[in-house]
């Protein structure tokens, strides 16, 4: 076997390693978000990014929630429950961690031993190490992590690029609706991948 050929065959087999396979088991996902994501859902063991929304990550909370999955937030102490139930968070079944502080990444792996769904800003960057060591614990317990901001082993990107509110006529009105354009970038394809959101 030719070392070129042996290089394309040892970088397939660690990106299978890397990534999480097809047949690894699911969240539920919300189905436009689902459509958008590598593997079709957000994936068990699996780390996803979102760039500076909290309405992308009540949307990604809330259909594990209503399945009935526990889900954490750590980091965030502007989350709003009431925006969080509108979206159909169950709230009896989410723990929030407004201000870990230094201890946010203790506070993650923590939850990742007890919960299906974590989300956390990060105030800072983690060692490659620590960010190793979580990502382990996360394929070791099912757990998926969504980072508010970068993260250098997410399977995806996702960001809020349209937003669009509708209600308001002219000068009176309530804002009733709103329509957001999600793009996704992934290592798994070559171009970002965008869809339009009813609210």
């Amino acid at each position: 076997m030719s070392s070129v050929a042996l290089v394309a065959e040892l970088r397939e087999r660690i990106q299978q390693l890397q990534s999480p396979g097809l047949d690894l088991p699911a969240l539920p996902t919300e189905p436009t978000l689902a459509s958008l994501l590598p593997s079709g859902a957000l994936r068990v063991g699996a780390t996803y990014s979102v760039e500076n929304s909290l309405t992308l990550i009540m949307l990604l909370l809330s259909a594990p929630s209503a399945a009935g999955a526990w889900c954490g937030v750590v980091g965030i102490p502007e989350f709003g429950i009431e925006a969080a139930a509108e979206f159909g968070v169950d709230l009896e079944r989410l723990i929030l961690v407004p201000t870990p502080g230094d201890q946010w990444l203790a506070a993650t792996a923590a939850l990742a031993d007890a919960l299906s769904l974590i989300v956390v800003r990060p105030p800072k960057r983690a060692s490659e190490a620590s960010i190793a060591r979580l990502s382990a614990r996360l394929r070791k317990r099912s757990s998926t992590l969504i980072v508010l901001g970068s993260w250098p082993q997410s399977e995806a990107m996702l960001s809020l690029t349209e937003s669009n509110w509708s209600g308001i006529g002219r000068g009176r009105g309530r804002l009733r609706e709103r329509d957001l354009t999600v793009t996704v970038t992934s290592r798994a394809w070559p171009r970002p991948r965008s869809a339009r959101v009813h609210l």
